[in-house]
């Protein structure tokens, strides 16, 4: 009698303690049943905002070329201009402004008023030892008379400055093998017309090998 309360009393002891660790085995969370319930479980789960990108800055708008500066006629001038040669022909063409050009390759200067090409001649430029400078140069003073003070007071009619130290335009004497110390160099009868038709300011653009043609802007890159 007392062997079967002992044997009942321990089976119970037993039952309580594997109650005791089921209970304390069971997750806080029950498993999903199935795939869809796992898959609704995981879309519940917090999302981590999202940061918006930011947007690449746009390029600056071009500036919007000025028509007056924009090449509207190139004189019909056949094959290269030889030295001592020029042309002028500005009948028809409006008031404008000033601009002039000379390539150092071509060993030509041009002027255009209002886009339109008014005159061309063949230059004479500087030496390996006193080149003719690339560039913008305004120019600075004009003199008719002039006559230089840093070579010996040497002639230059219808002088334009274009550097301080001593780079200007003005009329010389253009034959094959004659050079410059810097200047630009031109029949004097062109320099005369030259100097008539610009004005202080206006800009001389100097450059190497440089195409232009209809439609290009004069003052642009």
């Amino acid at each position: 009698m007392n062997a079967r309360i002992l044997l009942f009393s321990g089976i119970a002891a037993l039952a309580a303690i594997a109650a005791v660790l089921f209970v304390a085995a069971r997750p806080e969370t029950p498993l999903p049943a199935s795939l869809a319930e796992a898959g609704l479980a995981q879309s519940k789960a917090p999302v981590a905002p999202q940061v918006a990108a930011t947007p690449a800055p746009k390029p600056p708008a071009p500036k919007p070329v000025d028509p007056a500066f924009v090449i509207k006629r190139i004189l019909p001038i056949s094959g290269p201009i030889k030295y001592g040669d020029w042309h002028w022909d500005e009948e028809g063409v409006p008031a404008g402004p000033i601009v002039l050009t000379v390539d150092l390759d071509a060993r030509v200067l041009s002027v255009f008023r209002a886009g339109y090409e008014i005159g061309a001649t063949a230059v004479l430029l500087g030496t390996e030892d006193h080149p003719t400078p690339l560039g913008v140069f305004p120019i600075t003073q004009k003199e008719k008379v002039h006559f230089s003070s840093i070579y010996t007071g040497a002639p230059m009619p219808y002088m334009q400055r274009l550097t301080n130290d001593g780079i200007t335009l003005h009329g010389s004497q253009v034959e094959l093998g004659y050079a410059s110390h810097g200047c630009v160099g031109m029949p004097e009868k062109f320099a005369a017309k030259l100097f008539a038709t610009t004005r202080i300011g206006d800009k001389v653009y100097v450059t190497r090998g440089k195409q232009v043609g209809v439609g290009d802007s004069l003052v642009g890159g």
